[in-house]
């Protein structure tokens, strides 16, 4: 599997090959229900009329199936878009921001597919000791439970992972914005217990970070990011909510 991705305020990781869209017609099998996640600024069926602004991806939307047999790739992260940031604005910037991935390469089904997310329009401003300590290690516990827990009628893993970042105040550079907070959520089907189960975890952008949820639940995530951006947010449609 490859990784296909829309840039700009928004990146959808699905299988082929990182571009630059201007639809979610041709990457719906990406989102639960094959209903895109609606979200402050982004308009139906389109990228965020405001994505000249914040130099980063909004939202990060891929389909788990889970993590192939291959060793995390030892590769730069590419520049694919003049709208997003660029290397240079990380490089010596003397406030401890690294590349946070959204679509991270540890839930890739592949290398092939690993070696893609590896991209600036799949990344965002993430403190250094928060991307390397707390947000890994809940990438690793939303792994393990989307792998015990996600598994299909044919007992294969399958679930539809929504990865986030709340703009800031701040900018990097003065010019591309670093994240208040960053969000994962995932919605998947138990053969198990015969329902539709949900995870979601909300943090702060920060050296000590700070969880924003206290259940963990979709609904409370959802419910926190309505308030920080001030409009409804949907992020799966029916099945999970």
């Amino acid at each position: 599997m490859h990784l296909f991705a829309v840039s700009v305020l928004l990146m959808l990781a699905i299988p082929f090959i990182m571009t630059e869209l201007d639809s979610f017609s041709s990457c719906l099998d990406s989102f639960s229900n094959e209903k895109p996640p609606v979200i402050h600024d982004i308009l139906e069926n389109s990228v965020s009329k405001d994505q000249n602004r914040n130099k980063i991806p909004i939202f990060s939307a891929y389909k788990y199936t889970g993590k192939g047999a291959f060793t995390r790739p030892k590769i730069n992260f590419r520049s694919e878009s003049k709208q997003q940031a660029q290397d240079k604005d990380y490089r010596n910037n003397n406030i401890r921001m690294s590349r946070g991935h959204l679509f991270p390469s540890s839930h890739a089904a592949d290398l092939e597919t690993a070696s893609s997310t590896f991209t600036l329009t799949n990344a965002v401003p993430q403190e250094e000791s928060f991307n390397k300590g707390i947000w890994k290690i809940k990438e690793e516990t939303f792994q393990k439970n989307m792998n015990e827990n996600c598994l299909s009628n044919n007992n294969k893993i399958v679930a539809h992972v929504l990865t986030g970042a709340i703009p800031g105040t701040e900018k990097m550079k003065e010019k591309v914005n670093i994240p208040s907070h960053v969000w994962m959520a995932f919605c998947c089907y138990n053969n198990k217990k015969d329902s539709w189960v949900s995870q979601a975890y909300c943090a702060t952008n920060e050296a000590n970070s700070k969880a924003d949820l206290t259940t963990e639940s979709l609904s409370e995530l959802q419910q926190f990011i309505n308030v920080k951006l001030g409009k409804e947010v949907v992020l799966f449609h029916d099945m999970c909510k």
